[in-house]
């Protein structure tokens, strides 16, 4: 019975310390919540801070009645067209009324409180101007390049950047210096695609606040200095010299090596000799209808002459 007692007494210690365990793992879940429903809180302020307010939304009655009261009129004023290509956002009294651009078609606007911005929708490609570019082996190159992008979300191209276009033309001239002068002129000359690679996922992870999206990326031309071009063409001429001297060798020692063998098949039959001299006159006088002098070998009448 005594060494029942200590057991017990554990037992209700880890009791104790699970039920512990679990008020604290509530408290987590309790403040969690309350976290939740003050940021839920904070939105509803932050919504109704945004709101017209009561100078605004009587502004707002007053020109809807005016419409109203001139709508023959108003007509012309109060309804706006936009292209398949395009879309509008409208600002009420400097805001905007709505988190999703109108468009394409035909809509409708108070002619006094509201004001529309049009936002191309379609894809724009500009040339990268020539950039000196010092690489990463001390090289001083010329590159310029292309780029093509568009507006995905008009909404945050019209509110969180000033120009877009301009904005995203030198983001793209500092891109293209700040990853080139990570390359070599080796890498910069055969890894065209990977560089191209490289900066549109950099240019379209820097535009994606201001509601740009980078569809292409492409090096157009890379320009050397002269003395340099000088240079690669020795090299290279140097390089094919080496390489055109090599095949020769390997050619002569090829030649060798068959002429030794066909010695070796003539000097086995004599006779082989003589016909292949024979040979050789009558393809010269097959080529050059003209006389030829030659000397007649012994060795050709000597058969004859022991018969």
């Amino acid at each position: 019975m005594r060494s029942a007692k200590p057991n017990i007494s554990l037992q209700k210690l880890v009791q104790e310390e699970v039920v512990e365990q679990h008020i604290e793992m509530d408290g987590e879940i309790e403040s969690q919540k309350r976290r939740g429903r003050s940021n839920d809180d904070d939105d509803l302020i932050s919504e109704q801070s945004g709101s017209l307010g009561c100078i605004g939304s009587f502004l707002v009655f007053l020109s809807g009645l005016f419409t109203f009261l001139i709508f023959p009129l108003t007509i012309w004023f109060c309804f706006k067209v936009v292209k398949e290509y395009e879309r509008a956002v409208i600002f009420r009294l400097g805001r905007i009324i709505d988190r999703k651009a109108k468009g394409p078609g035909i809509f409708f606007i108070l002619p006094c409180t509201d004001s529309i911005i049009k936002v191309d929708m379609r894809t724009v490609s500009f040339d990268i101007p020539p950039q000196e570019i010092l690489t990463k082996d001390s090289v001083t190159v010329s590159v310029d390049g292309v780029v093509y992008f568009r507006v995905s979300d008009p909404i945050s191209c019209v509110a969180n950047v000033a120009n877009a276009d301009f904005s995203t033309r030198l983001l793209a001239q500092t891109t293209l210096r700040n990853v080139l002068g990570t390359k070599n002129l080796a890498e910069l000359l055969s890894d065209r695609e990977g560089i191209s690679h490289s900066m549109q996922s950099s240019l379209d992870e820097a535009t994606d606040p201001w509601g740009i999206k980078v569809e292409r990326v492409e090096i157009k031309d890379v320009k050397l200095p002269h003395q340099l071009q000088r240079a690669m063409a020795a090299e290279a001429e140097a390089t094919r010299e080496a390489r055109a001297k090599v095949i020769a060798a390997e050619g002569e020692m090829n030649a060798s090596r068959a002429l030794k063998e066909a010695a070796l098949v003539i000097g086995e039959a004599p006779a082989a000799l003589q016909l292949r001299y024979l040979q050789t006159l009558s393809t010269i006088a097959a080529e050059k209808n003209s006389t030829i002098i030659f000397p007649l070998p012994m060795d050709l009448i000597s058969h004859f002459l022991k018969k």
